[in-house]
């Protein structure tokens, strides 16, 4: 009974640990950071934010229906009554006024104005008199037009879709830079995967070497010098391996953290040693990268937002407001009676703020604007040829990188062959340890020179399509407008 529960639990065990190890594609992790990363879910909330913001933009230019009112404004206090004779009486006095008032406004982007329809009903009492008043508007219309004023609600118009497209193209480099930061942490843990593989190789190549030069040490065949060389190999080997496997932890809390995984899942990389057949020309990245990048709609907003700031500074100097209005207003003692005989009712008002002298404000300040759109200007053309020449250049690396790939792959076949030949010779005594040394050095080298090229390729096959918004390997956006 008790050796057949011990086998249940060991298979258990067996089952559980080739459950929990996992092997991942360098595609596996990217795919694991985009839905599970902290990155990605920041980058998922920032996306949502600004469309939040943009709904509240769009907002603006609705009407809106308001109830509102002072329900109701209670007062008591001691008022000054001049009487016949010239002297000053102060009496008491307790009142309340309440207020209710419904109303439609509708903003007016053309002009920045804004048009209302309201309706209020208002009751004064007098408690100290025991006097009671009511007051209405049955309906009124108005209109608050400012005159030769900076309208905000027309630039809004042309600025805030703008920024919304720019940051709906900036939700999807966020997450190809999460793509590319996914492959950084993959070839970290892969070169310390390797590192360790390569460490525990070298160990145990090196105490079986050991234990050859030993033998040959014993029999006279070669020197004290030669083995306790092997011997420092030897304990170089053991350092080597202690920090590998350190490095590897290092690497795989890093990994984990990054892409979201919080168990004790033992990860094992799979080289990505496929790499994307695909031809892109200069020519057609940077038509890609234009069309796509937000940058090149950051671009846009800015020097719209630079001629905002230039008319509003212009038009701060003169303030002008016109408010009118037509309806229908009555007063009675009771409820009833407020509404029972109708009267017209206008108004119009125009208010001015001419500055006579101002010191040079508006001016300084006009100047003020147009050197900022100016350095707006400026710096965008710069910031325009620098990306340019930022595409140019990882069109022309991925090139190179593509055949540093195949060199070092074919140097890491040879290296390889090398070592072996030479472990082979120096079984049989035909070269000696240093020459051997020299073989397994060359062939860790190449081994890593190999994981270095294939890091670099990744690397910048990523910043390319973050660059463009375009998968060149499968020839399709990388971002769809779905609003």
């Amino acid at each position: 009974m008790n050796k057949v529960f011990l086998a249940l639990v060991a298979f258990m065990l067996i089952s559980h640990k080739e459950f929990a190890q996992t092997r991942f594609t360098l595609d596996d992790i990217i795919q694991q950071a985009k839905s599970q990363s902290p990155a990605a879910k920041q980058a998922e909330t920032r996306k949502e934010n600004r469309y939040w913001q943009y709904r509240l933009f769009r907002a603006n230019y609705n009407p809106q229906l308001a109830l509102f009112g002072t329900l109701p404004n209670y007062n008591k206090d001691f008022v000054q009554n001049r009487l016949d004779d010239g002297t000053i009486q102060f009496q008491d006095q307790q009142q309340t006024v309440s207020t209710l008032n419904v109303g439609l406004q509708q903003p007016l982007a053309f002009s920045g104005g804004t048009v209302s329809i309201n309706s209020r009903i208002r009751q004064f009492n007098d408690i100290t008199r025991d006097l009671t008043q009511w007051n209405s508007t049955v309906a009124n219309v108005a209109i608050e037009q400012p005159l030769f004023a900076y309208n905000e609600l027309k630039w809004d118009r042309l600025i805030e879709p703008l920024r919304y497209e720019e940051s709906k193209k900036e939700y999807v480099e966020e997450m190809e830079l999460v793509s590319r930061r996914s492959v950084e942490r993959f070839f970290d843990y892969l070169d310390a995967q390797v590192n360790q593989q390569i460490a525990q190789f070298n160990l145990a190549n090196n105490d079986t070497i050991y234990n050859i030069e030993e033998g040959r040490y014993n029999i006279g065949t070669t020197s004290e010098d030669k083995l306790l060389q092997v011997e420092l190999q030897l304990l170089r080997s053991q350092q080597d391996v202690a920090t590998a496997q350190l490095d590897l932890q290092t690497a795989t809390l890093d990994l984990k953290t990054y892409i979201g995984i919080n168990d004790d899942t033992s990860i094992e990389l799979i080289l990505p040693e496929t790499i994307p057949d695909f031809n892109v020309s200069v020519e057609e990245a940077l038509e890609f990268a234009k069309k796509n990048r937000s940058d090149f709609i950051s671009f846009e907003r800015q020097r719209l937002e630079a001629e905002a700031e230039v008319e509003e500074a212009k038009k701060s100097r003169f303030q002008s407001t016109l408010e009118a209005s037509v309806g229908f207003i009555d007063e009675g003692v009771t409820f009833d009676g407020a509404y029972q005989e109708i009267n017209d009712q206008q108004v119009f008002n125009l208010t001015l703020f001419v500055p006579i002298i101002d010191w040079g404000r508006n001016k300084a300040r006009t100047r003020t604007a147009l050197a900022n759109k100016q350095l707006t200007d400026y710096v965008i053309d710069q910031e325009e040829q620098n990306f340019e020449q930022e595409i140019i250049t990882q069109v022309r690396q991925l090139l190179v990188l593509r055949q540093q790939i195949e060199i070092s792959q074919k140097s890491d076949e040879v290296a390889q062959k090398r070592y072996e030949v030479a472990q082979n010779r120096y079984l049989i005594g035909k070269i000696d340890i240093t020459n051997l040394n020299i073989a397994l050095t060359e062939k860790d080298q190449a081994k890593r020179s190999y994981l270095s090229a294939l890091r670099e390729f990744w690397r910048a096959y990523y910043d390319l399509r973050r660059l463009t918004l375009y998968d060149f390997d499968q020839g399709q956006l990388l971002y769809l407008d779905t609003e």
